[in-house]
């Protein structure tokens, strides 16, 4: 067990559940453990006997989630779930009915409660659990278990009425090394996804799995605060380790929180948010060890060795021509979903379109980012050769790119002015393979000036300019109650991590997503990682594939 930090305080649990178990114990447990049924894969949720589809109670809408009321047994939409407590007293408390995971109406948020786990758990264990009983056993067992007997495997296969063909089996379980469902430990899907990119990042992954950091040689751990990196190292080990319950990343949680103080609450957060976070946590605490041995200026951390790139900005004068440039590193590229086709997909068949018919492309978002924009005129910048200030273009490129490229795409917006915020749902197409090149300032300098003989002061992203796509994470639902979902992708095969569930899907599968950040990373490094397999920790023999128990 990790040492707190006296001066942190672990955000405090969910005032309106402590009440309700106060007052009804574990009454309204048992009556939703009599609703619970569970899939062939072992996903629970709840249903109602005699409710083919059930409906809010209130609006008799049937779309999107639904929530179950624990002290009256009603269904209700979100919109009423949150209604529903200012109407009735006291009934704070629901099950997401899709999920079978606790929401609090009051706080408008998801719950995590170890005795509801427990319950869930126990409705298809042998023997059973009683509700607040203790026990050593992770969630990430006790859900395997039950995956496992509810599939049939084990010496009751034949008889199990969940019995289903092996080759579906052999599909659910044989997945490659280091592909491992990660428990939600309460609206930490935002954490989740972006672990699972992560993870999955080829030169990020080798450096931890290569032993780049060593927890024995650590000195930043101290007994009263963590060190992220060798949680970070935890992860890998456990991901690697060849179990396939699914893990719980409960002390990386809590050491971010303790790096991200502002950040730290039981609530939902932006998964952009949480990976720029992750990267400056990193940088802080690994960058002033690393740089000390190296005297170019560029950090030695893991962070930008394997992010770190460089913007190009070009302010140019419309009255004289005099160019002002600057350079700003950069982690990732925030892009604006707009509708934009770039000129060199016009003619393709992009089937996939808005509901306003419009299309949305990454290299359309691309050339808008890269399109030469003209300032207004409160942005008037002051020319060193005119000596005033005067209207001016600006352009951005890209100096340098990194191994792995991190998109941002826009789907927030805010207004603080007229105080409302919205999430854009527009479709966007992104393509797998990505060349960079027209991006670069090079090109972007050669198509402003021609093809005239001067120093354009190239990198080496020149010549490696050449992107695969491994991961994209997605986000589903409104601004106020969404859910985050990753994709990542394994020696060709396209992988859905949803928290704890790993399942495989196809390509369409993933054009088709409500894509939210998409990780690349340089060709080369793609095509090495899929085809040496050494940066793998197996053991002489051991196959790259653990099958379960009982499929194979």
């Amino acid at each position: 067990m990790f040492q707190r930090n006296p001066s942190y305080t672990n955000p405090e649990p969910c005032q309106h559940l402590a009440d309700y178990k106060l007052k009804h114990r574990f009454n309204g447990y048992k009556a939703i453990q009599k609703l619970l049924v569970t899939s062939p894969i072992g996903r629970t949720s709840v249903k109602k006997p005699n409710t083919r589809i059930p409906r809010c109670s209130y609006c008799n809408g049937c779309e999107g989630r639904l929530y179950l009321c624990l002290i009256c047994s009603s269904f209700s939409c979100l919109d009423h779930t949150l209604l529903h407590p200012q109407s009735e007293n006291d009934h704070a408390v629901f099950v997401d009915i899709e999920r079978a995971e606790l929401y609090c109406g009051l706080c408008r948020d998801q719950l995590y409660d170890p005795d509801f786990d427990q319950v869930v758990m126990s409705k298809h264990s042998m023997g059973g659990v009683s509700p607040g009983a203790t026990g050593n056993e992770s969630i990430g067992q006790r859900l395997i278990k039950r995956r496992r007997l509810v599939s049939g495997f084990g010496s009751d296969m034949q008889k199990s009425k969940y019995r289903v063909p092996t080759k579906d089996l052999r599909a659910k379980s044989c997945y490659p090394m280091g592909l491992r469902g990660l428990n939600n430990l309460g609206s930490t899907c935002f954490m989740n996804s972006v672990l699972q990119a992560l993870i999955h990042a080829p030169p990020f992954r080798d450096y931890f799995l290569s032993g780049g950091h060593r927890l024995e040689a650590c000195q930043k751990r101290t007994t009263d605060r963590m060190c992220l990196l060798c949680d970070i190292n935890s992860i890998f080990s456990a991901v690697y380790s060849g179990d396939r319950n699914p893990y719980s990343p409960a002390q990386f949680l809590y050491s971010w929180w303790q790096h991200s103080a502002n950040l730290a609450s039981y609530e939902q957060q932006d998964a952009h948010e949480f990976f720029i976070s992750m990267l400056d946590a990193i940088h802080e605490k690994e960058g002033k060890t690393m740089n000390g041995s190296r005297g170019n200026g560029e950090c030695q951390c893991i962070a930008h060795r394997v992010f770190y790139g460089l913007l190009r900005s070009d302010v140019t004068c419309m009255a004289c021509g005099f160019t002002s440039t600057t350079y700003d590193p950069c982690v990732d590229i925030s892009l604006n979903l707009d509708a934009n086709v770039s000129s060199t997909e016009k003619g393709k068949n992009l089937t996939k379109r808005n509901e306003d018919g419009s299309m949305s492309t990454l290299l359309g978002c691309l050339d808008l980012f890269t399109r030469p924009e003209k300032l207004g005129s409160d942005q008037k910048l002051y020319c060193q050769n005119c000596q005033e200030r005067q209207n001016s273009l600006k352009q951005m490129s890209i100096k340098k790119l990194p191994l792995v490229l991190s998109f941002h795409v826009k789907r927030f917006e805010h207004s603080y002015v007229k105080k409302w915020s919205r999430k854009i749902d527009r479709y966007l197409h992104f393509p797998f393979s990505l060349d960079m090149t027209p991006y670069l300032s090079s090109s972007i300098l050669r198509a402003r000036y021609g093809n005239r003989i001067f120093a354009f002061g190239g990198e080496e992203s020149d010549t490696f300019s050449e992107f695969e796509i491994f991961a994209v994470v997605t986000h589903s639902g409104t601004l106020e109650s969404g859910h985050y979902v990753s994709y990542v992708r394994l020696r060709k095969q396209w992988y859905r991590c949803d928290d704890a569930w790993i399942t495989e899907v196809d390509e369409a599968t993933v054009r088709a997503s409500q894509c939210y950040m998409i990780f690349y990373v340089q060709k080369t490094v793609f095509n090495k990682a899929n085809e040496d397999s050494s940066h793998l920790p197996n053991s002489p023999g051991r196959d790259l594939f653990l099958p379960i128990a009982g499929c194979c």
